[in-house]
């Protein structure tokens, strides 16, 4: 078989899932994808060391019917076939890959033992999934997982590093440097360089210093090479770092780039807001919403208590600033199935149009830059469109002035990126309006 395993898992481990386990974990969106990047292949290697091993098999060939597919993030931790599984696979090697994991992704070991469940309940779930969708017995299995013994290994991201804890074959060999990311190998494998020495006609030795040039170059060029290499990382770490792109549209539907950071009304510096990430009580005129400090709401809640919105003399001066939702987003490809969890955050808005009534709103849909623009666009005007409606059913329709898709006309990440990396381009967002 040819088949890549993580190709089915990469499915259940989307932004939206990434977004709820950064929201319930308290960890960071960036923290928790790094997690799940390095522990896809660690648990998918673990399942290929053990391809033939009966209880393994047995957890795969029920995993189908056990729901576990359903509820990720809710019932993974105290799944009795996850728990055994992993003692099965690692062993007394289980606390070093979650401490491993834990460092590697700048997140708690309790975040991490939590993700290693979810990220192995996914795996388990999902070829069990295609287990049976294709009618693979026990054999057809473990020839499946066999196969990708040849395949996880590529997929260690550079900065991991797991050879020390032994876990498998396929583990061995692959060390990773976490401050330059470069690869090593270990020490059994460095090459190993003959020096043959010859002798004039004389019987005498060559001038020594001559024999000594060609390996003493390396004393300066190898640490110049990690140098460069350390900068390279530096320059790409800096480069990540990204200004959102806000949208306005006139009357007349002719889009309008405003090209802006993000920032709370009350910041007149134009400082980039920071969103800690931490769900606390939000005080709306003495009502309690649930929120970041820093996030959609808290910003929106500033810029209303400081009468921004009532001296705002017409759109215009509201137009450059839109606030993201953080946890409303929508099923793949769908324009009215909202994923788990984005309610709450749009009861949220509801409860801020209802205090404050005499404030508008404009609804803004976003897509990243892979497939066809013109869907890209159509998809993300029929998102806002359905969020507009939504607001209307909750009786603030009134207070919601328009709604548009920009699709990928303002994405920042390039469409060869990886999923999780486009992820802040699909996005929904919120700005005020007279």
């Amino acid at each position: 078989m040819s088949l890549n395993v993580i190709d089915l898992i990469k499915g259940q481990l989307g932004p939206a899932l990434v977004s709820q386990a950064s929201s319930q974990l308290g960890e960071s969106e960036s923290g928790i994808s790094k997690a799940i990047g390095g522990l896809l292949p660690a648990v998918l290697g673990g399942l290929a060391n053990n391809s033939s091993n009966p209880g393994v098999l047995d957890a795969i060939t029920n995993a189908s019917s056990s729901g576990i597919l359903g509820n990720l993030l809710g019932g993974s931790s105290n799944n009795s076939i996850i728990t055994t599984l992993l003692s099965t696979i690692f062993g007394d090697k289980l606390g070093g890959l979650v401490n491993s994991i834990a460092t590697f992704a700048g997140i708690s070991n309790n975040s991490s033992s939590s993700l290693l469940n979810l990220v192995t309940g996914a795996t388990v779930g999902s070829i069990g999934k295609y287990a049976t969708d294709n009618n693979l017995d026990k054999s057809g299995i473990s020839s499946l997982l066999n196969d990708q013994k040849g395949i996880v290994s590529t997929l260690l991201p550079a900065g991991l590093s797991l050879a020390s804890l032994n876990i498998g074959d396929w583990a061995k060999g692959y060390k990773f440097d976490n401050d330059n990311d470069t690869i090593k190998t270990t020490a059994s494998e460095e090459p190993k360089i003959e020096v043959t020495r010859s002798t004039t006609s004389s019987g005498t030795f060559p001038d020594r210093n001559n024999n000594e040039g060609g390996s003493s170059i390396w004393k300066w060029l190898l640490p110049l090479l990690l140098l460069i290499a350390a900068a390279y990382f530096i320059w790409k770490q800096c480069d990540k770092k990204q200004t959102t792109t806000t949208t306005t549209a006139t009357d007349s539907g002719k889009v309008v780039t405003d090209t802006a950071n993000t920032v709370s009304p009350a910041d007149t510096a134009g400082t980039a807001a920071t969103t800690s990430k931490v769900d606390e009580n939000i005080d709306l005129n003495g009502t309690s919403l649930k929120g970041y400090k820093g996030g959609m709401e808290d910003q929106m809640i500033t810029f209303l208590k400081s009468d921004g919105y009532k001296n705002a003399k017409d759109d215009a001066a509201l137009k450059t600033t839109w606030y993201n939702f953080d946890h409303v987003n929508f099923k793949m490809g769908s324009s009215n199935q909202l994923e788990a969890g984005s309610e709450g955050q749009l009861q949220n808005l509801v409860a801020i149009l209802k205090a404050y009534p005499e404030a508008k709103v404009k609804i803004g849909g976003y897509t990243d830059k892979t497939g066809d623009e013109a869907k890209n666009l159509k998809l993300s005007a029929e998102r806002a469109n359905y969020i507009k409606s939504w607001l209307d059913k909750q009786g603030v329709g009134s207070q919601v002035a328009g709604a548009d898709g920009y699709g990928s006309q303002f994405a920042t990440v390039d469409a060869k990126a990886s999923d999780a990396e486009r992820a802040i381009d699909r996005k929904m967002a919120v700005r005020f309006a007279k």
